[in-house]
């Protein structure tokens, strides 16, 4: 039986620990510590397989160039699940439980740079459907969105940017 729940200060090390062997490197660990330190982790999840912490999920805020102040949005990632325990199911229910999370505080929007197979299923579209761009240069099907919200992008056409920590690591 998996579990998912918000994390707590206990699960900090384990959760770097899951996604330094999820990545196989260290820059996502890394990442989710920066982001943390900084109170910019919006939500983090945490899935538990028994006592043991196997999967995370992390969102943090994201800023359109053109209106920075008016869109309520958060980018996904990075998501990882022990390699032992992949396939099974857990990424899908960590990313589910924080896009309720999301929608329950009310975003607009949740934007995520991912694999083009998996994300569709949560229903992430290629985020220029909606006019809106990534600014790294990456193929249009990795940057993909999807609207909490009806009618939240109309007009928002432009550039998303993640926070500072994503260019640190």
């Amino acid at each position: 039986m998996i579990q998912i729940r918000l994390e707590q200060p206990e699960d900090l090390a384990h959760i770097h620990l899951v996604n330094q062997q999820a990545f196989t490197q260290e820059a996502e660990a890394l990442l989710v510590d920066k982001l943390r330190a900084r109170g910019k982790a919006v939500f983090s999840l945490v899935a538990f397989a028994g006592p043991r912490l196997v999967g995370h999920v992390l969102f943090s805020p994201v800023h359109h160039a053109s209106h920075p102040e008016a869109i309520h949005a958060l980018g996904l990632g990075p998501m990882a699940v022990l390699p032992e325990f992949q396939k099974r199911g857990i990424g899908t229910l960590l990313v589910e439980a924080g896009l309720a999370e999301c929608r329950k505080a009310q975003y607009d929007f949740v934007v995520v740079l991912g694999h083009p197979e998996y994300y569709p299923r949560f229903g992430f579209v290629p985020a220029s459907r909606y006019g809106i761009k990534c600014e790294y240069p990456v193929p249009d099907e990795v940057f993909m969105l999807i609207e909490l919200r009806a009618g939240a992008l109309q007009g928002r056409h432009g550039i998303v940017k993640y926070e500072p920590e994503f260019d640190e690591v």
